[in-house]
């Protein structure tokens, strides 16, 4: 062999050894590539299925309820209620509960048994315009198999594109279908997990490397002060990145905001204390800035943007990973700031979500501040 190739040969053989010497970093590169595949293998879907579906009966004929029996046989819808009055709609959109409500008025029935047309309302949520255009798609196909049915059954010599049955559709909160809408507003929450997540995650280990850390457990600063002052620089830039992030958002990329933007900032301050506690508590199980960089993104970051709804819809996951998707706080902080800027939803809508992103905060706070110590490990 040249002597060029075992020069190289060796160097090789010197760094793979000095990977296996170093455990917390060898778990990371074996581990982390099995943990991903396994989980986001599940979780990465385009697949639109159990649609959140709200069905206002005005009619309440055997002809409504056959048509109710459609939707609720299709394996892409799932009801979530079937009311005869309309007032519930906004509500339900709103608070995503629903993403698409079905209006059947009154009379329905004997307009179609007169061999009359008439004409069904489906109302969507179009915050998601890629899950929305699928799932109306979805709604056409239903509305139209049952009008071709009514058509040969009450008229057997009428064609059945002569449909007596239509299906209006109306979509709410993005009635363009941009995709720029939903993702702009999501790239905000996305935004601030990755930078104060990793800046945060380097404060103590950094500390560590350069050997202050030992200097600042002589000095008289409290447990508490040392993690605040480490990590208040790091509210301070994830605030005005959001400010920034906000302006760029809406006079740039002309997505609307609709909301409160005292609300979206509070509300993003509550998202720090998850995003802060979680890069603390990444940089007490880490010896290593380079540990601290592949623990935060392998294990953390890739996992909570793929499992919290920024890019595939929650609902088509499988259901034990819609379970796993509660303990991340992006989860939260996604429906908040898409309810704010394409819904214009306030407090009263967005408060369960707020309260849980405030939860998830502070038990990785404590979590993170019970890890840390003064003391050198």
């Amino acid at each position: 062999m040249p002597a060029g190739l075992q020069r190289l040969a060796h160097l090789v053989r010197k760094e793979l050894i000095e990977l296996r010497a170093d455990p917390r970093l060898f778990g990371i590169v074996i581990m982390a590539p099995i943990i991903q595949l396994l989980v986001l293998g599940y979780a990465a879907t385009t697949d639109v299925k159990d649609i959140p579906l709200l069905i206002v009966d005005g009619d309440r004929s055997s002809v409504s309820r056959q048509l109710i029996e459609r939707f609720d046989a299709s394996a892409n819808f799932y009801l979530v209620d079937v009311v005869t009055g309309g007032s519930t709609v906004e509500r339900h959109l709103e608070d995503g509960s629903a993403w698409m409500a079905l209006t059947i008025p009154a009379g329905f029935g004997q307009r179609l048994s007169a061999g009359r047309p008439d004409t069904v309302q489906v109302i969507a949520d179009g915050t998601d315009s890629n899950s929305t255009g699928v799932a109306l798609n979805y709604a056409r196909s239903v509305v139209a198999a049952f009008s071709a049915e009514k058509t040969g059954a009450l008229n057997p010599g009428l064609s059945a594109r002569a449909a007596p049955i239509e299906a209006d559709i109306r979509v709410w909160f993005n009635p363009r279908l941009e995709s720029r809408d939903f993702m702009v507003p999501g790239i905000v929450a996305l935004l601030l997990l990755v930078v104060t997540t990793n800046l945060s995650a380097m404060a103590i280990v950094r500390e560590r490397e350069v050997g202050t850390l030992e200097q600042l457990n002589v000095t008289p600063l409290a447990r508490w002060e040392l993690i605040v002052g480490k990590l208040l620089p790091y509210a301070l830039i994830g605030m005005f990145d959001v400010v920034l992030v906000t302006l760029v958002a809406v006079f740039w990329f002309q997505v609307p905001f609709l909301g409160s933007f005292p609300l979206l900032f509070v509300c993003s301050m509550i998202y720090l204390l998850s995003t802060l506690g979680l890069g603390l508590f990444v940089s007490t199980i880490s010896q290593t800035q380079q540990q601290a960089s592949m623990t935060a993104t392998f294990f953390f970051l890739t996992p909570m943007i793929y499992l919290s709804g920024f890019t595939f819809p929650i609902e088509n996951m499988p259901g034990w990973i819609q379970w796993v998707t509660y303990l991340i706080p992006l989860r939260y902080f996604l429906v908040i700031v898409r309810g704010i800027f394409l819904k214009g939803v306030g407090l009263t809508v967005l408060w369960p979500q707020i309260a849980a992103l405030l939860a998830c905060g502070l038990v990785l706070i404590a979590l993170a501040t019970l890890r840390s110590s003064k003391r050198l490990a």
